[in-house]
């Protein structure tokens, strides 16, 4: 069966005008579809054409298979469960200005990144631009109340956004769209390891979202050795390509900067990552590193994080240490999803 959530409204203009139903049922039918109803409930569709849809579509395919709720700050990491028998995973993080969904944009991931479960297993497959709504609307339904509860989305879960451009740009098209839960473009953020010529397809085809490079490394040679996608992607590309979403944009660059002992986190580091960014309107976020026992990497101490952010705000360069959360349910990238395909 098909997923209804990978239709647009053209789409659905299409399909309608095809099956000899009128084109402007195709909002009506979206907008039912993005309030998380069944097609027996869109009752101003007639009783024929819910049956026609029911018997070729299926509302939405991601379900939620598990879910954890942190003791210590509530939040919540969900396991999905796709149709054809796949898990990927989500997080949900409750803030002050509201609720802020983290979504997975492919089963697996093919970056390999020495700090990341995510790759451990390679990459399975894409996932649709469907399946990513799904993910956002079954946490909004189990949140209760029918109306929208999320605020903000970010593209950072298990995978490489850019390495499933396509899907991912008409997610943000669907996901914004006015008839349907309307999120914002400035309310999406996309992380991405430094795809370059995506970053400028970015910036030319859709701009407004808040464009986050995994960085984690002042230079080239510490970035080798963590990060295999900068064999491909200098850091020196990476900063030409941001440069260029920002004059093309105007929005700030968020740089993710996770914190490993021993590694990336001397003084050294924090003062080469200063003469990089300088004069660079982005922030960057030093990040307590998950352990991953597969990966043994370990975070760095709390005194040389605290000092590495003191260096960045010396320079004048906006920084924060990330709060972690969810650390007591699993809740970095691809770790719970791994475990529970361990236990299997």
């Amino acid at each position: 069966m098909l997923n209804a959530l990978d239709f647009d409204i053209i789409d659905w203009s299409n399909y309608l005008a095809n099956i000899g139903e009128a084109k402007f049922r195709a909002k009506q039918i979206f907008n039912w579809l993005y309030k998380g109803e069944c097609f027996d409930n869109m009752s101003n569709l007639p009783k024929k054409l819910q049956v026609k849809l029911k018997e070729e579509f299926v509302e939405n395919p991601v379900k939620i298979y598990k879910k954890l709720i942190s003791k210590k700050d509530g939040t919540r990491k969900y396991i999905f469960a796709l149709s054809d028998g796949n898990i990927i995973e989500g997080v949900l993080m409750s803030y002050k200005y509201g609720n802020t969904i983290c979504i997975s944009t492919q089963v697996g991931c093919r970056m390999n990144c020495a700090f990341c479960a995510s790759g451990i297993d390679g990459l399975v497959r894409n996932l649709t631009c469907g399946e990513m709504v799904g993910e956002v609307l079954a946490v909004n339904n189990d949140l209760g109340n029918g109306e929208r509860q999320i605020t903000n989305i970010v593209l950072m879960g298990s995978g490489e956004p850019f390495d499933n451009y396509d899907n991912v740009i008409k997610f943000i098209n669907l996901i914004s769209d006015e008839n349907g839960i309307n999120i914002s473009k400035r309310n999406i953020s996309l992380s991405t390891c430094g795809l370059c010529d995506k970053i400028y397809k970015l910036a030319d085809e859709v701009g407004s979202v808040t464009l986050t490079i995994s960085l984690h490394a002042p230079n080239d040679d510490i970035r080798n050795k963590i990060m295999p996608v900068n064999k491909a992607y200098k850091i020196e590309d990476i900063i030409k390509a941001v440069n260029y979403y920002f004059e093309k944009t105007g929005r700030r660059i968020i740089f993710e900067y996770s914190m490993i002992k021993g590694i990336n986190d001397s003084r050294e580091c924090a003062k080469e990552l200063c003469r990089l960014l300088k004069g660079m309107p982005c922030h960057v976020n030093l990040i307590n590193l998950n352990y991953v026992k597969e990966k043994g990497l370990l975070s760095s101490e709390k005194e040389p994080v605290k000092e590495f952010l003191k260096v960045l705000e010396n320079a004048g360069i906006s920084a924060t240490i990330r709060r972690t959360m969810g650390s007591d349910i699993e809740g970095a990238c691809g770790q719970l999803r791994r475990s529970i395909l361990q236990n299997k």
